[in-house]
């Protein structure tokens, strides 16, 4: 069973900063591309970060020069540095993973998408 679990979230006054992390965990092999989503209350859910296999990093434009995702392929997780935060970032983060997992019934790798649960984070004015 593989499982993406979000953590870091919180309440931060406006310009603080917080850090998420999420880490996959089970029969993993590999992680491909990762990314962190933010869905506030009333909207869509927004791609916020993305960040390849390789490193190669994409952001939304209402966070480039804040926000930085980084990771660490040993142990499949992914980061996001969030700074200078406003109170238009409050929403619940969710993380996404590409991961490549041993399928023990086909005895082959398959790569599949997964979803965390989600960490809220709330800026105050």
């Amino acid at each position: 069973q593989v499982q993406l679990v979000e953590s870091g979230g919180g309440l931060v006054q406006a310009g603080g900063s917080l850090r998420l992390s999420c880490s996959a965990s089970g029969s993993i092999a590999s992680s491909n591309a990762m990314r962190w989503y933010r869905q506030a209350p009333g909207k869509q859910r927004e791609l916020v970060a993305t960040i390849t296999s390789s490193g190669t990093t994409n952001y939304v434009d209402s966070v480039k020069g804040r926000f930085t995702i980084s990771r660490d392929n040993a142990k499949n997780t992914v980061y996001l540095q969030m700074n200078s935060l406003k109170p238009e970032d409050t929403a619940s983060y969710v993380c996404n993973a590409d991961l490549n997992r041993f399928d023990r019934t086909t005895l082959r790798f398959r790569l599949d998408t997964y979803w965390g649960q989600g960490t809220q984070v709330t800026v105050s004015s």
